[in-house]
C-alpha cells in the first residue's frame, strides 16, 4: 500500500491474499479465509472483494451465509446461482445480483459452461442491521448506460433501477473507452472505494491497474481516465 494524498490510499493489486485449487484462482483485497492482514480488514461496510476465476464445470458447492450483503458482478464468463429460497438463475457481464443472507440462507455458485472460464467479483457489505429476511435480487444493466459514465447499479434505496442494498451505500460502474474521463466527487463525511475490475485508469494522475483498489476518505473530487480503457466499480459509502 502507498499513501499518494492525505485522503486516498491505494491497495495494491499484488499485495491482495490468493486462494489457488485445481479450479478457483481466488484474490483477496481484504482479509479473507487463510488470508490475515490487520491493514487489510475492509473499508467502512465493504467487507470482501474477492476477485475469482473458475475453471469450466466447476464452482462453490453449497454453503452458507448470514447477516450479509453479497453481490455477484461478472466480467467474463457466467455464473449458475442456486439458494434455499427456490432461486435460480444465470448471472452475466452487465447484471448486478445480490443476496440479503440475513437471518441464513445457503446458496451454490457454479461455471455452468463445459469451455469457457469465469471471471467475477464477489462483494460483501455489512447490512444496516441483523437479522434481516434473506431475501434475492438481480438486475440486468445495457452497457450503453455504463458506458463513458458511472451507472447506479446498487443503493439502499433501490433508486434509478438500482439493485437494493441493505447499507448506506451507492455503487456505480463504469466501462471505460481509451479518452474517457470521469469526474466524481465525494461529498463531506462521506467516503468511498474505487475498484480497478479490468483495464488500466488513472485516478488524480495515479496509475491503477486491474486489481487495485483505492480507499477514499474525505471529500474529494475524483478524476477517472483511461488511455487503453478499464471497468471500474465505484462504492459511496456513509
Amino acid at each position: 500500500m502507498a499513501v499518494n494524498s492525505k485522503t486516498h490510499l491505494i491497495h495494491d493489486r499484488n499485495a491482495r491474499g490468493q486462494s489457488k485449487t485445481g479450479w478457483l484462482d481466488s484474490r483477496h483485497t481484504f482479509s479473507f479465509g487463510g488470508f490475515y492482514d490487520p491493514n487489510r480488514m475492509g473499508f467502512r461496510s465493504l467487507r470482501v472483494i474477492n476477485d475469482d476465476r473458475v475453471v469450466p464445470g466447476a464452482g462453490f458447492p453449497t454453503h452458507g451465509h448470514k447477516d450479509m450483503e453479497i453481490l455477484t458482478y461478472v466480467l467474463e464468463g457466467a455464473v449458475e446461482h442456486k439458494d434455499s429460497l427456490g432461486n435460480g438463475s444465470i448471472i452475466l457481464p452487465g447484471e448486478a445480483q445480490i443476496m440479503s443472507a440475513g437471518t441464513g440462507i445457503t446458496h451454490s455458485e457454479y461455471n455452468p459452461s463445459e469451455t469457457e472460464p469465469v471471471h467475477f467479483l464477489q462483494i460483501w457489505i455489512l447490512p444496516n442491521k441483523q437479522g434481516l429476511q434473506p431475501r434475492y435480487e438481480q438486475k440486468s444493466f445495457p452497457i450503453e448506460e455504463k458506458r463513458g459514465k458511472l451507472r447506479l447499479i446498487g443503493a439502499k434505496d433501490g433508486r434509478d433501477g438500482a439493485v437494493t442494498i441493505y447499507q448506506d451505500v451507492d455503487l456505480y460502474t463504469s466501462i471505460l473507452e481509451a479518452g474517457d474521463v470521469i469526474n466524481y466527487h465525494v461529498q463531506p463525511n462521506r467516503y468511498a472505494w474505487l475498484q480497478l475490475a479490468q483495464g488500466v485508469a488513472t485516478l488524480n494522475g495515479e496509475e491503477l491497474r486491474a486489481g487495485d483498489g483505492v480507499q477514499i476518505s474525505g471529500e474529494e473530487q475524483l478524476e477517472i481516465s483511461t488511455d487503453v480503457g478499464a471497468e471500474i466499480l465505484l462504492f459511496d459509502l456513509g
